[in-house]
């Protein structure tokens, strides 16, 4: 081998060295998730602005937009709610941060109180697994068998149906579309 080549040779491998070195150490964020921000992207030094007593609606629309949601009973309470999740492989979103901004107005309109909430004041909650009992749902296999017997018309759409010629969906017999009146009921 000329050292003219082994000198190139060497260039290389420490240029393979280097990219790679670099690609490893460029991983760590290439393969980390991505934070998705969402909801109201509301900043602590945009609401540390705002002072109860002093401050009104207007003002509150001025620094922090319009809220994500009001009370339930209350149109004085204003919730600014915010997250940054990232997605987990075949899972729900993680989340990475969670914070709500609440703001209770008076009826005049002035701030009387700003609480923030994090991640750390919530409280989680499981689903339950029962069933709600639903009466008249039961049906045996005979209505199974025979449910739709009936149903199916093929006159139907000639016979005033929405698309028919008939027109106005009044049918041949006026408006009843019950069983046995050229219309769509159940014979059960």
């Amino acid at each position: 081998m000329t050292p003219h080549r082994k000198k190139s040779m060497t260039r290389f491998g420490t240029a393979c060295g280097a990219l790679a070195a670099a690609f490893v150490i460029s991983g760590c964020s290439v393969f980390a998730p991505t934070p998705i921000p969402r909801g109201s992207l509301v900043e602590a030094d945009d609401y540390n602005q705002l002072t109860p007593g002093t401050s009104t609606r207007a003002d509150a629309v001025d620094l922090l937009g319009s809220p994500t949601t009001k009370g339930a009973f209350d149109d004085n309470t204003w919730i600014y709610i915010s997250m940054t999740t990232y997605m987990k492989p075949m899972d729900f979103p993680g989340i990475d941060k969670q914070q709500l901004v609440v703001l209770k107005f008076d009826n005049a309109g002035m701030l009387q109180s700003l609480r923030t909430l994090n991640r750390k004041d919530s409280r989680p909650v499981s689903m339950i697994s029962k069933v709600t009992p639903t009466p008249g749902t039961s049906i045996n296999i005979l209505q199974q068998i025979l449910g739709n017997v009936g149903r199916y018309n093929p006159m139907q759409n000639m016979m005033g149906g929405a698309n028919g010629m008939g027109g106005g969906g009044s049918g041949m017999m006026g408006g009843n579309n019950g069983p046995g009146h050229f219309g769509a009921g159940n014979t059960l």
